[in-house]
């Protein structure tokens, strides 16, 4: 929606609803892109998007596009080595498949303690009696490219 000279453009404030294409890239390339697809619907605060990515959406107008490069640690924190968890292999098939292998970089999803969603780890590491998986957010500790198209704001 285009605003008359009348009518001042929507602009995004805490807790709006956007639709919006995005890209997300760090140092190896695009992680998230939503140009060449559907456009995304989120809700600021509801943790889609990392704190750090929505402050750079706050104030921009629907219809605005736009690219911000963040800092390395600025979007997803810093990489925190106590994040590098062993799991023994028997933990492991007795919460899934007791014949699931695994190898460098698979991700694999854990229940969360308090039962309510999930947590992913990546696999870095095979021992003989456990896997050594890195609880980390895949771009902590790099920088990050973020490209924004404003659709909507609600």
């Amino acid at each position: 929606m285009t605003p008359t000279p009348s009518e001042p453009a929507v602009r995004v404030t805490p807790g709006a609803f956007l639709t919006l294409h995005y890209r997300l890239t760090g140092p190896q390339g695009d992680v998230i892109n939503t140009f060449a697809d559907k456009p995304a619907t989120l809700s600021l605060g509801s943790g889609e998007l990392s704190p750090a990515l929505e402050q750079h959406l706050i104030g921009l107008a629907e219809g605005d596009r736009t690219t911000f490069e963040l800092p390395a640690g600025a979007a997803f924190g810093p990489r925190n080595p106590d994040m590098l968890q062993w799991v023994s292999l028997d933990l492991l098939h007795q919460m899934g498949d007791p014949q699931e292998t695994y190898a460098l970089g698979d991700v694999v999803a854990f229940p969360a303690p308090d039962g309510a969603g999930s947590y992913a780890g990546a696999v870095c590491q095979l021992g003989e009696t456990a896997v050594l998986f890195d609880f980390n957010h895949p771009l902590a500790g790099q920088s990050v490219q973020f490209e924004v198209q404003l659709i909507g704001v609600l």
